[in-house]
């Protein structure tokens, strides 16, 4: 049996992370977000933007797929996608690169729109510079 293709992968997970962002609770800032977190052993966890009126409350879709992975007790991820209707490929915010780079440093995002347009980083394109486990090791 051969590996699996890479390229079938972010289509399913574009599919996942498209379905999640339907269901984005976004009434402030219309702003839908849907994502879809792909964990080493081949399982998807989908997250969904949910805002709050007390704004900070709010948690974005990547930190939302990230929580039902840690639930569903994965912890190691390959490829996340993040579906939005901007007219750009939107990457995600600094919160969740760095919640992302905790679990996953090698990452590799990315960042469709419904018209479209897809762009792709790697967590170091990211955040090229950040604080890990490894920072808080005492002297």
């Amino acid at each position: 049996m051969s590996a699996p293709d890479r390229r079938d992968d972010i289509a399913g997970l574009v599919e996942a992370a498209s379905v999640a962002r339907e269901r984005a609770y976004a009434p402030y800032s219309s702003f839908r977000v849907g994502a879809a977190l792909l964990a080493d052993d081949g399982r998807v966890f989908s997250g969904c933007n949910v805002e709050n009126s007390s704004y900070p409350a709010g948690i974005c879709a990547e930190r939302g797929a990230v929580a039902s992975a840690v639930v569903g007790g994965a912890r190691r991820f390959s490829a996340l996608v993040v579906s939005t209707e901007a007219d750009q490929p939107t990457p995600p915010c600094g919160v969740c690169r760095q919640v992302l780079v905790e679990f996953a440093p090698l990452l590799t995002v990315v960042s469709v729109t419904t018209s479209g347009l897809s762009a792709r980083w790697t967590m170091g394109e990211l955040l090229p510079s950040p604080f890990t486990p490894a920072s808080l090791a005492h002297a």
